[in-house]
């Protein structure tokens, strides 16, 4: 069975950094896409970058400048660093992995790590 385990959320000051990874314990063939979304308090869950199996990385534009997706191919880990920190940040970060077979896709979600920004 095929988990993906996010960690390294925290409560921190605004400006402040935090580098979020994601763990995968069992195997997803044909992976199309990693990434990260992220769900504020009384809001949708929304994307918030990705990165390809080519190494194509795309962000929210709110976070670009800030945010780095990158992946560690041999660990099999997924990083997300974030830098100067706001609060409008603030949420649970969960790890996504889409992977394609055949035509069809599916979605593979980590069960999130809380990220608390504070002024």
């Amino acid at each position: 069975q095929v988990q993906l385990v996010e960690s390294g959320g925290g409560s921190v000051q605004t400006g402040e950094s935090l580098r979020l990874s994601c763990s995968t314990s069992g195997t997803i063939r044909n992976i199309k896409s990693r990434g990260f979304f992220r769900q504020a308090p009384g809001k949708e869950r929304e994307w918030v970058a990705t990165i390809t199996t080519c190494g194509s990385a795309n962000y929210l534009g709110y976070v670009k400048v800030r945010f780095t997706v990158w992946s560690d191919n041999a660990k099999d880990i997924l990083y997300l660093q974030m830098a100067e920190l706001k609060p409008e940040d603030t949420g649970v970060y969960y790890c996504h992995i889409c992977n394609t077979y055949l035509g069809v896709e599916d979605d593979y979600w980590g069960r999130g790590t809380q990220v608390t920004v504070s002024s």
